[in-house]
């Protein structure tokens, strides 16, 4: 008696679309759970805002004049920009856990389109990224520390994310570069200096100086120059001097670290 003849072709297909709902579901349950990173996202920048604010004489004083926005909503966009660069950069680092545990080995023998494997970690980045951001904007207005217009809210915070994101590509970078046990050892001071250089915990930097020459072309620079761009807004309806080499600073680095973490991402993928 021979074997029945099954049609393969009627067989349903894997799912190889460029976004899986519940793989992305999975990813972002796993990120949020992460309590580590969780405490840097909603208790690390209000924190820091809170204590900045605090120590700086004049606070409610405004940026200039004419300028609606005081000392405060400066510091609050700082932070809220140092969260949200802390929160999509270990979302990204995060890949090093996965490979050194084999979740993103058993990931690459499914169907999984390997653009929807980047696309979700992008995702999962920039909601760990809206949460910093919007802790650290509610304390700030709760606490009435920061004050500008309702526009320069929401043009910073919009601003915050999608330049978070430019760090999510730092991240995996780093992920596919470092061991696990080292990546976020490694990642966290970088980052405190970067910041340094991109005036989150200085203010802002003049060019004219040798630090300021070496500080513009640090990642975080750009990043930081046009986040906090909206603060300049003025009662007239007019914004200060915007820099065309801000976003070239900040376009620039995003280019290197995408290319970075594509790069590692072809190499880890290799040893499949």
């Amino acid at each position: 008696m021979s074997a029945p003849t099954i049609d393969l072709s009627t067989r349903p297909r894997p799912n190889r679309g460029l976004l899986d709902l519940t793989v992305l579901g999975i990813e972002l349950r796993r990120v949020l759970r992460n309590r580590r990173t969780m405490i840097f996202m909603v208790v690390f920048p209000p924190v820091m805002f809170l204590f900045i604010s605090a120590q700086i004489t004049g606070k409610d004083d405004v940026m200039g004049p004419g300028i609606i926005a005081n000392v405060g909503a400066y510091v609050m966009v700082s932070m809220a920009l140092y969260g949200a660069v802390l929160a999509t950069t270990s979302a990204g680092a995060s890949v090093s856990i996965e490979r050194a545990s084999g979740w993103s080995r058993q990931l690459r023998l499914t169907p999984l389109n390997p653009v929807a494997y980047i696309a979700m970690k992008m995702i999962s980045a920039l909601v760990l990224g809206a949460i910093a951001t919007g802790v650290t904007f509610i304390v700030a207005s709760a606490t009435g520390h920061a004050h500008m217009a309702a526009r320069s809210w929401v043009e910073c915070a919009l601003i915050i994310l999608v330049g978070a994101l430019v760090f999510a590509a730092f991240g995996l970078f780093m992920g596919y570069l470092l061991p696990s046990d080292n990546a976020m050892q490694f990642i966290g001071p970088v980052l405190a200096i970067l910041s340094i250089f991109g005036g989150i915990f200085t203010g802002p930097i003049s060019t004219d100086s040798l630090y300021g020459k070496i500080a513009e072309m640090t990642p975080i620079y750009g990043f930081s120059a046009i986040a906090h761009w909206p603060t300049t807004l003025t009662t007239s309806g007019t914004y200060g001097t915007f820099k065309f080499s801000w976003v070239v600073n900040l376009v620039v680095w995003a280019a290197l670290f995408v290319a970075g973490a594509v790069w590692r991402f072809r190499k880890d993928t290799a040893r499949v």
